[in-house]
C-alpha cells in the first residue's frame, strides 16, 4: 500500500500550500534533491509525502518538518506578530526532480 492510497486525494490537495523559493532552498534542491514547501499547520510527514508524490508524480525518500515562528512587527505604536507556519523539506529519490516551471 503506497502512501498516496491511504489518504483521500481531496484531503492531500490541501496539504502542500506553496513552494518556498529562496537562495537556501535553491541550493538544497541543486545539492541534495531537497525541496522546501509551506504546508498546512496540521500536516503530518506521511500526509506531506503522499501529497508531494500525488501532485508532482515523483518518489519521495524522506520528509523533515519544522515550525517557523512568526516575526514580531510594529504597526505604528502597536506591536503585532505575523502568523506561525509550518515548513517541510522533502528529499526526492535518486534521479527524481521537480520542475516548478513545467507544472500547472
Amino acid at each position: 500500500m503506497t502512501a498516496a492510497t491511504r489518504f483521500a486525494p481531496t484531503q492531500l490537495m490541501n496539504v502542500v500550500l506553496a513552494p518556498v523559493v529562496s537562495e537556501k532552498s535553491t541550493m538544497l534542491a541543486d545539492k541534495n534533491r531537497q525541496y522546501a514547501f509551506r504546508v498546512a499547520e496540521g500536516a503530518t510527514k506521511p500526509e506531506i509525502k503522499a501529497a508531494v508524490e500525488l501532485l508532482f508524480k515523483t518518489k519521495v525518500q524522506s520528509v523533515q518538518i519544522l515550525n517557523v515562528k512568526g516575526k514580531e512587527r510594529r504597526f505604528g505604536r502597536m506591536i503585532g506578530r505575523r502568523r506561525n507556519w509550518k515548513k517541510a523539506y522533502v528529499r526526492l529519490a535518486q534521479g527524481q526532480e521537480i520542475n516548478f516551471a513545467a507544472t500547472e
